[in-house]
C-alpha cells in the first residue's frame, strides 16, 4: 500500500509541475492564445481552472504525503521500537590513562 501510495504521490508531482509550467506568471498563461473578447467556450475561465487544478494537485500530494507516514509508523513493530544496543567484543578496550605526576604549585 506504501508503494501505491507513493506512486500516486509521483503522479500528481508531475502533474503539477507540467501545470505550473503551462501557466503564465503574469497571469495569461493557457488563456493567453485564447484571449478575444468574443469567446463563448471556456477559453477566458482557463487561468482559473489551472489554479483551481494547481491548488487541488497541492492538497492531494500533502494529504497522501500524511497518509503515507502513517503506514510507514503502522509497519514499525513493538521490537523495532526499542533501540537496540550491540554489544562489540570484537571491539579493543580503550587504554586506561596513565596517572601524571603531581608538579609542585609555585607561590
Amino acid at each position: 500500500m506504501y508503494t501505491f501510495i507513493t506512486v500516486l504521490i509521483i503522479i500528481a508531482a508531475v502533474l503539477l509541475t507540467l501545470l505550473v509550467l503551462v501557466q503564465n506568471s503574469k497571469g495569461g498563461g493557457l488563456a493567453a492564445g485564447f484571449a478575444s473578447g468574443n469567446q463563448v467556450m471556456g477559453a477566458p475561465k482557463t487561468a482559473d481552472f489551472l489554479e483551481k487544478a494547481t491548488w487541488t494537485l497541492i492538497a492531494i500530494i500533502v494529504f497522501l504525503s500524511i497518509v503515507s507516514v502513517g503506514f510507514v509508523k503502522g509497519k514499525v513493530s513493538k521490537n523495532d521500537s526499542k533501540p537496540s544496543i550491540q554489544a562489540t567484543e570484537t571491539a579493543a578496550p580503550a587504554p586506561e590513562a596513565e596517572p601524571q605526576a603531581e608538579l609542585p604549585l609555585e607561590q
